[in-house]
């Protein structure tokens, strides 16, 4: 009994002392939330105060200082070449500006507008989940005076840390300023497309009238354009510029702006703007150069990482390799419509071409189109993806070829061939049994192209593409290759960097149209860094060149023919083998001019946009686009004096497997030398030998004459 009692006292002391163990546990539990709490709080209101300290310290003062200086492409020669907006701004204040055409903007941009303090909560979480319903950036959360914020003093990348420095200058705004004086500066600053800045540039440009004078109709419209200026421009796409206004109405019904019946009267109002620019608004700088100006804009968004809102905004200076002649040359040869094949009545057939300067990868002149220009439109020179056809026969074969021991006189295959299934032909349908290298470039004959590169090695060729910066996919990995069968194709701008390989004996120098970027006070934001790449040796680039100068003199290139010396080759893609094209016999699809001269290389396209059974070329690369390389040259260099082509330095010996015969330099001219003395001697040897059995041919027909004689006068004593 007793010790039952001692283990019961035990086991109530145990639980006693448990229950003292959890309240101890569970009062530091609430101690520590209690301190997290505390240090949370702590925690946000200094962030609070620190967020409060940087909106504070925010300068805002840009603000109220319109941007005046455009930016200007200055070209090779340190001019101005061209400009890519009017930057003019023409303030006007908000009692000048219509009711309709605030409401207008407020409408399509901001609708929250008069309700938020520069950053909408609502209107970010709508944002949000619209986005995730339509599985994209359906809808961006930025109010008005966020814009305002990003256009004057952000870049438009895309990240958080510039969307929450966008968010503080907003509410720096609107603690500064009143929501009229804001939606005064918006509208005073933003881009509405055509190179106009503000409202009251825009509504002289696309209506001849003060901003105080616009229709509701006309309100809407001017409206509808800053989201995407180029895209609904009325001068360029006027359904979609309807079709948006028409919107932007829409919009300002349901938003209690316009009645139903001033809603249907502005949008049955009939589109009518300004075709030309008023004389007041016109500079001959202004949209000068387009097509060169497009590519100049592409490249200090890709390499420099500016953005098309900096760049239109102003106060830049961009330097650029533009050759204001050779430009001129380019756009007057693309303005003579007979050097282009007839096009179909409904679609024009088009062409895109570049020049640049090989020694330098200086772009010199561009032209992306025929007809009308499209502001940063399409570029077929520049972004243009087509099959080179045989144009890249010496940049996928021979130039290989050459580094691999091959040489002019080298003879190849051609015959009927089957490697694995691929079965190329030759254009003319024949096969000659065997051609020498030189003659299968000047007629570029396929099946020796194509029997030359499985002997070299498929890798080898392209491993020597791929130093010349040209793209190659998984699915590039078969012998059609040879004849420019790449699965995504080339643009004229990647052909013409690759040539140019050989006029500067080996190095290819990266292709480029800016040098730097500065401000207008000489601050510098970019510069051209670029760092040329050897390819091949020298001795066999100048034999290319060699190669491709017979093209031009005795091949397919002889319409790109000049008074000076030129190399080039041609290129003509066949329409696809498909129940489409079935029946037409002799049809391409894209027709290419590659070539050189010691001073400018250029590369020409010609084609469809979009081929099909009623659109396609019957011409070659041979024809027209030879044609048009040659005018356009013959612009360019005239007046320059006539040159060589640079030969590789004296001395200079091949590394490579190349032939001892082959080299250049003084070991290749002693070698010419002895060869030339040995044939001296074999043919001196010929003309001995043949005189002595002249000679002997003589004696033996004298003896034999002899014997006759003394035969038949034997006969007659007898």
């Amino acid at each position: 009994m007793t010790e039952q009692t001692t283990l019961l006292k035990e086991q109530g002391n145990n639980r006693g002392a448990s229950k003292v163990a959890a309240f101890s546990g569970f009062y530091k539990f609430l101690v520590r939330i209690r301190i997290w709490i505390i240090g949370i709080l702590l925690g946000l209101m200094s962030l609070v105060a620190f967020a409060a300290y940087w909106v504070s310290s925010l300068d805002i003062e840009k603000l109220v200082v319109p941007v005046l200086a455009p930016t200007q492409l200055i070209d090779k020669n340190g001019e101005p070449s061209s400009q890519m907006v009017s930057v003019k701004i023409e303030p006007v204040s908000i009692d000048q500006i219509p009711l309709h055409m605030q409401q207008a903007i407020v409408a399509v941009e901001d609708k929250r507008y008069y309700d938020h303090t520069g950053v909408d909560a609502f209107g970010i979480i709508r944002a949000a989940f619209r986005n995730v319903q339509e599985g994209g950036a359906a809808q961006g959360g930025s109010t008005i005076t966020q814009q305002l914020a990003k256009n004057v003093f952000l870049t438009g990348e895309k990240t958080f840390s510039r969307k929450l420095t966008e968010a503080a200058y907003a509410l720096k705004i609107e603690s500064t300023y009143n929501k009229d004086q804001i939606l005064e500066m918006y509208l005073n600053q933003i881009y509405f497309g055509e190179g106009q800045w503000g409202i009251q540039r825009a509504a002289k440009r696309y209506f001849g009238k003060e901003t105080k004078d616009l229709t509701l109709s006309e309100s809407a419209l001017l409206a509808a354009l800053p989201k995407a200026p180029s895209r609904y421009s009325p001068l360029k796409n006027k359904e979609l510029a309807l079709e948006r206004r028409d919107l932007v109405l829409s919009l300002m019904r349901d938003g209690g702006f316009i009645s139903n019946v001033e809603y249907n009267q502005a949008k049955v109002e009939p589109l009518q703007v300004l075709k030309e620019v008023p004389s007041e608004q016109q500079n001959d700088l202004l949209g000068r150069y387009a097509s060169y100006t497009d590519e100049v804009i592409d490249e200090a968004i890709e390499l420099y990482g500016f953005t098309e809102r900096q760049l239109l905004a102003g106060n830049l200076l961009i330097y650029t390799e533009l050759d204001p002649v050779v430009q001129s040359a380019m756009e007057n040869t693309y303005r003579n419509d007979s050097l282009f094949p007839e096009s179909a009545p409904d679609q024009l057939v088009q062409s895109g071409a570049v020049i640049m300067d090989p020694s330098t990868g200086g772009v010199r002149g561009i032209v992306g189109q025929r007809g009308e220009h499209v502001f940063r439109g399409f570029n077929r020179a520049t972004q243009l993806v087509r099959q080179p056809g045989s144009a890249f026969k010496p940049l996928m074969v021979y130039g290989p070829a050459l580094e691999n021991g091959y040489d002019a006189k080298s003879m190849l295959y051609d015959g009927p061939l089957d490697i694995n299934g691929y079965k190329p032909n030759n254009s003319d349908h024949r096969t000659l049994g065997q051609v020498s290298l030189r003659d299968a470039v000047i007629h570029s004959r396929n099946i020796p192209a194509v029997w030359l590169l499985n002997e070299i090695g498929l890798q080898t060729g392209k491993t020597f593409v791929e130093k010349l910066d040209i793209p190659l996919s998984e699915e590039d990995n078969n012998l059609s290759l040879a004849l420019g069968g790449l699965s995504q194709g080339l643009s004229p701008l990647q052909l013409a960097q690759a040539y140019s390989v050989f006029p500067n004996l080996g190095t290819m120098a990266p292709a480029h149209t800016i040098t730097k970027i500065t401000t207008t006070d000489g601050r510098v934001l970019a510069e051209a860094k670029l760092e040329s790449v050897s390819v091949m040796l020298p001795n066999h680039a100048y034999a290319m060149t060699e190669l491709l100068v017979d093209v031009v003199r005795d091949g397919t290139g002889k319409n790109a023919a000049m008074n000076r010396p030129v190399a080039g080759k041609t290129g003509t893609t066949q329409l696809p083998q498909n129940k489409q094209f079935a029946g037409i016999a002799g049809g391409s699809k894209d027709a290419w001019f590659v070539g050189y001269t010691p001073e400018l290389v250029g590369a020409v396209w010609l084609g469809y946009d979009t081929t099909d059974s009623k659109h396609y070329l019957t011409t070659s690369g041979g024809q027209y686009p030879a044609l048009i390389f040659k005018e356009m040259m013959s612009l360019a260099l005239e007046g320059v004096p006539i040159s060589e082509f640079n030969r590789p330095a004296t001395g200079q010996i091949s590394k490579g497997n190349g032939p001892k015969e082959n080299m250049k330099g003084d070991k290749g001219k002693k070698e010419k030398d002895k060869k030339d003395k040995k044939d001296k001697i074999d043919k001196k040897d010929k003309i001995d030998k043949k005189d002595k059995m002249d000679k002997k041919d003589k004696k033996d027909k004298k003896d034999k004459q002899n014997i006759d004689k003394k035969e038949r006068k034997g006969k007659r004593e007898e």
